[in-house]
């Protein structure tokens, strides 16, 4: 349950999800998993809040989660289906896990376990001594789900010109052209465990076009594309005692920004990125864990026209803490270092009974409108959480 408080306040979630997966063997080195989940938002049905394509968009989900088959053969894995591709995971946001498609309808707030849509995919993996070599080839892909204009986290950041309109977002065709795949490679050598990875897909985030329609009151009309990129990467971790070590870089070539100049074609400008992070996972105190982050975008040849100075510069702070068996608290903070630009994240759980976790919290955000999280600075927001897990 979700309650949203700047005005006019409302009730902005009352979800009930129901996930469950089973696995099993069918002998010979193959395996078999499958999972589903079905979400329910009562918030939908019962309020005329929201438009009526968002309530038609988000009241009643069912979907596939990981569904697939191993196969084991000597140093080789093969896993064909539905499944997760994870090549990065660092806290609060995702840097290096391209790969995943998301369910951005709630933004980053959920649980990535929650957030990650998986990949049709066949993965052949392979491992001898501390090698791992990884290639996949997702031939259907899985795109993020950004949800329809007027919820609460509508995923764009819209350059103000006149009355906007939105056409249906443009899924690619699905044919060999249109195909993803990748490779990576890792190795862990005297306690250092790094990995390369090379991945051209087409984005599983959109890309939104603008046409300006002329007139005495003029309109603009926007269109979600996914344009074909290839990223490069990389990804290290490092045990330092209580301390642990991470890092993540990815290059990207053939994303596309928002213009703010309404004189550019379609709205966009094409830019090269390399996004890195760095974080220090510390737990030298019982029962508490600090993670520090800091992490940059640069955009070569940088164009004054988009929203984005040429270096993005960010950090994080996470403190997480347990008392005893039944009670943890922590807060999340991230914030740009460019502006003032940031999200909160407090939170109190109970294991009040054995399988059975209460939680609230509350989620507040604060910027420019078209910040990062300024953007939803309305939809500060105080929650509760009860979950059953078996």
């Amino acid at each position: 349950m979700a309650y949203t408080t700047p005005g006019p306040a409302h009730w902005s979630e009352a979800m009930t999800r129901a996930d469950v997966s089973a696995q099993g063997d069918f002998g010979s080195g193959v395996k078999w998993h499958l999972g589903a989940r079905v979400d329910f938002d009562a918030v939908y049905p019962m309020s005329d809040f929201y438009p009526q394509a968002v309530n038609d968009n988000q009241t009643l989900n069912a979907m596939l989660r990981e569904n697939y088959i191993d196969i084991g053969a000597g140093d080789w894995d093969f896993r064909l289906g539905r499944q997760h591709i994870i090549w990065g995971e660092m806290v609060g946001l995702l840097f290096g896990d391209v790969v995943s498609a998301k369910d951005m309808r709630h933004f980053v707030l959920p649980e990535f376990d929650i957030l990650r849509i998986p990949q049709w995919a066949a993965r052949a993996e392979y491992f001898k001594g501390d090698f791992h070599a990884e290639a996949i080839w997702i031939p259907v892909a899985s795109y993020d789900n950004i949800g329809k204009p007027g919820a609460q986290f509508y995923d764009y950041t819209l350059i103000p010109y006149g009355q906007a309109t939105f056409r249906n977002e443009k899924i690619p065709t699905q044919n060999l052209e249109n195909t993803n795949y990748g490779l990576r490679l890792s190795v862990l050598q005297n306690g250092w465990d790094v990995a390369a990875f090379a991945y051209s897909s087409m984005s599983v985030a959109p890309t939104f076009y603008r046409q300006i329609i002329a007139g005495a009151q003029p309109t603009v009309e926007y269109q979600a594309r996914h344009e074909r990129i290839d990223q490069y990467g990389t990804t290290f971790a490092k045990d330092l005692g209580s301390t642990v070590l991470k890092g993540e870089a990815v290059y990207t070539s053939g994303q596309k920004y928002q213009s703010t100049n309404l004189t550019t074609p379609d709205g966009l400008v094409a830019q090269n990125t390399l996004t890195w992070v760095l974080g220090l996972d510390f737990s030298q105190i019982t029962d508490t864990r600090v993670n520090v982050q800091v992490f940059q975008s640069h955009f070569f040849d940088h164009s004054p026209d988009i929203i984005e100075s040429a270096n993005e510069n960010g950090y994080s702070l996470l403190v997480n803490r347990k008392f005893g068996d039944r009670f943890e608290a922590q807060a999340l903070w991230i914030s740009s270092l460019n502006r003032n630009d940031w999200m909160l994240r407090p939170r109190v759980s109970w294991n009040f009974e054995k399988n059975w976790d209460l939680a609230v919290g509350v989620d507040i955000f604060n910027g420019p409108p078209l910040g990062f999280f300024g953007r939803y600075d309305d939809s500060d927001r105080v929650y509760s959480e009860l979950r059953y897990s078996f």
